[in-house]
Formats: C-alpha cells, sequence, structure tokens
C-alpha cells in the first residue's frame, strides 16, 4: 500500500443541534473559516488522501461549492437522516475506480484537529489487515450512574477505548456492513461498529487525544486553540 492515495468520505447532513447558532455546526465559523473547512484542509493535506467525499443534507444552502482543497477533488452527494445513511450514500457515490477491496477513510466534519501524523499511522497499520479506526484508552475513572445521576458503581477502564476518527475500511464490507445494520434496524454509532456486527474486529490505532469532535458552544474555543498550536 506504499504510495496509494485513498478517499475520505466526510458525512455533513447533520445539523449539530447543541453547538446552537444559526447555522448548522459544520458551517459556523472557527478562526475566520467555517468548521467543515478545516477539517478538509487538514485531511487534503496529507499526502496519502486522495480525494475528499462531503455527504450534504438534501436541504443545504450553505454548502460552499468547494470542487478541490490542497489540489484535491472534492465531490458531494445527498446524505440521509442518520450517520450510517450518510456513510453509506458517501461510498455509494465514489469514484468507480474505488474498488470493492480499496480502502477507504471516514472521517468527522467536526473534528478538525486530526494530526496528519496520526491518518498516516491509521494508514500504514491498518492496511495490514481489514482497517482500524484512531482512538484513545480511556485514561479517567469512569463510573456509572443511575437514572438519578447518582454513582452505582466505579467500572473497570482496563481495555476500555475512546473511539475517534478516521476510521478506514474496504469499500465493500463497509458498505455491507452498513446495509446490514440498516435492514436490522441496529442504529450504529460508527463505521466500526458496523464492522463489528458483521464479524469483523477492527484494529484500534492510538491517536493524539487533542482530536476532539466540536459538539458544543464551548468546543470551538478549544478547537481554535489546538488548531493553532497544531496546524501542520
Amino acid at each position: 500500500m506504499t504510495g496509494t492515495t485513498l478517499w475520505c468520505v466526510v458525512p455533513a447532513a447533520g445539523r449539530g443541534v447543541r453547538a446552537g447558532g444559526d447555522l448548522p455546526k459544520q458551517y459556523q465559523l472557527l478562526a475566520g473559516r467555517s468548521l467543515i473547512e478545516h477539517t478538509l484542509e487538514r485531511l487534503a493535506v496529507h499526502p496519502r488522501i486522495g480525494g475528499l467525499l462531503v455527504t450534504l443534507a438534501a436541504d443545504d444552502r450553505h454548502w460552499p461549492g468547494l470542487h478541490d482543497v490542497r489540489g484535491k477533488p472534492v465531490l458531494t452527494a445527498i446524505g440521509g437522516a442518520q450517520r450510517s445513511e450518510s456513510v453509506l450514500a458517501g461510498l455509494d457515490a465514489l469514484p468507480e475506480r474505488v474498488g470493492s477491496e480499496e480502502f477507504v477513510l471516514v472521517h468527522d466534519a467536526a473534528r478538525p484537529c486530526v494530526r496528519p501524523n496520526d491518518i498516516g499511522r491509521l494508514i500504514e497499520q491498518g492496511t495490514q489487515g481489514d482497517g482500524g479506526l484512531l482512538g484513545a484508552p480511556l485514561r479517567d475513572t469512569l463510573k456509572h450512574a443511575d437514572g438519578d445521576g447518582r454513582v452505582e458503581r466505579t467500572e473497570s477502564r482496563e481495555s476500555r477505548w475512546r473511539a475517534f476518527t478516521p476510521q478506514m475500511f474496504r469499500r465493500g464490507p463497509l458498505a455491507a456492513a452498513l446495509r446490514e445494520a440498516n435492514r436490522q434496524g441496529v442504529a450504529v454509532s460508527d463505521e466500526a461498529m458496523a464492522m463489528e456486527l458483521a464479524g469483523f474486529s477492527p484494529l484500534l490505532v492510538e491517536g493524539a487525544e487533542d482530536n476532539i469532535k466540536v459538539t458544543t458552544a464551548a468546543d470551538f474555543a478549544l478547537a481554535e486553540f489546538l488548531l493553532a498550536r497544531t496546524s501542520s
């Protein structure tokens, strides 16, 4: 796989209501540019990423009409109500030359701080098997709460990881896993979960913990700080 470039699907059909504001989260400004533009820039800077496929809401009026980022082609497709539907739509819309057994990355539009070195490590390690995902071992003490928000017990954090993106799998098996999960009515929270249900054991590749997902209004200030500190 050395030197081979991969496409990256970026689901961006959601609204991100927890972030507040009049615009969908991915279009709110972060250091003078929209959140999604920062994310696409961070992905495109990596030499192993050859193209970007962004899935949008059917009524999206805010997409800036990008056709390339850093010389890498940017394609769009209409996503769905759920993340899994949007990712599947992106996989189906990839160029025909991207074969069923070729690896494809999937990355959250709201993760603008992913480090290029982590992307490279995921590609190098994940392509040795059936794919994998970036993540980080859980280091905080983990509590199980009852319905009133009171601690019921302390859980073991051994072997527990936080899952990040990008996640990377072969195009055909990932599409099949997502379709089967949808058919069964299983709401998968990420691509790795769909692959797990299909019988795969995705590789966890440790990445930097500052690969945050911008979710609330307060996260924008943190992301701006991290972008300034980790810009390549």
